[in-house]
């Protein structure tokens, strides 16, 4: 069983000197001048396979983009048990090193817990991005109520269950996927249940927790200069859409908000995110040619 792929995309492995990760590479269109690349990092009990419908309208602006399976998310591999090659800092470095295959600088984006990553890896180097896209991710942790969610999959894989029973209960508790429920997607249910067995438990264990006690790092981002990009839906129940509000002022960041979408705006309305997200990435280059005149 396998996840249909972007027209021109290409089901890849990225070997890095952090080791290998699965990724869909989906090349700049022909017809149109190349612009950049950039890196699309997955949310909590996500994959590569989120960022499907936005590939191909961001080739067709201009943009080759690589999707990535973090390391123990469904088709990169990781230990099972041993829960420290998932601490923040670690895979921040793996981030990096994507990043130097990628062919630099890139433009970075990552969802919901992928921002948090994302923000980790930037700021332990920033050097080798464009620009840094936080997409329905926010200041620091997550709502309460998501904190609730994340806890019964934490009690239920603490209690030994199989990642097959855990799905089981998981299903039980409904969207949204960020929070450890059965991601929305465009797969057969027999493909969505392969993807998030296919999760290393120590992974969702680790990420899960940061996600809990994850500290407001906003000052800290803001003082890098990077620019800064934050896109979210319309409504958000892991961070209330006026506290991304917030910390896009904080970040003096350019902000979006895609109307009709929720916390998946790259597939609750793909076109209108990609949009956003090439025009962001366009101006970078509007910026830079700017800057070099003035140089």
């Amino acid at each position: 069983m396998s996840f249909p792929l972007p027209r021109t995309a290409r089901a890849v492995t990225l070997h890095t000197q952090r080791g290998d990760f699965a990724a869909v590479d989906t090349p700049a269109g022909e017809s149109v001048p190349f612009r950049g690349v950039a890196l699309l990092l997955p949310g909590f009990t996500g994959s590569k396979e989120d960022f499907h419908f936005l590939q191909g309208p961001l080739a067709a602006r201009g943009y080759r983009t690589i999707a990535v399976d973090g390391r123990g998310q469904y088709e990169s591999d990781g230990p099972e048990a041993d829960e420290s090659p998932y601490a923040q800092g670690e895979l921040a470095k793996d981030v990096l090193a994507q990043a130097q295959l990628a062919g630099g600088p890139v433009h970075l984006l990552g969802h919901s817990m992928g921002g948090q990553v994302a923000r980790a890896a930037v700021l332990l180097d920033h050097t080798p991005f464009r620009s840094l896209t936080l997409m329905s991710s926010g200041p620091a942790e997550i709502s309460d109520s998501q904190k609730e969610r994340v806890g019964l999959l934490h009690a239920a894989l603490a209690a030994g269950m199989t990642m097959a029973q855990v799905w089981e209960v998981i299903v039980a508790m409904g969207p949204p996927e960020d929070v450890g429920g059965p991601a929305k997607g465009f797969g057969t249910p027999e493909l969505m249940r392969e993807r998030w067995t296919s999760h290393k438990p120590a992974q969702l264990l680790v990420t899960g927790r940061q996600l809990c006690a994850e500290p407001d790092r906003v000052a800290e981002l803001a003082a890098l200069g990077l620019p800064l990009h934050v896109l979210s839906g319309s409504s958000d129940d892991t961070w209330p859409v006026p506290l991304l509000d917030e910390m896009a002022a904080r970040l003096s960041a350019r902000r979006t908000v895609v109307e009709g979408a929720e916390h998946s705006p790259n597939q609750d309305q793909p076109l209108a995110t990609a949009e956003a997200l090439a025009d962001f990435w366009d101006a970078q280059d509007t910026q830079d040619t700017q800057d070099t005149q003035e140089g």
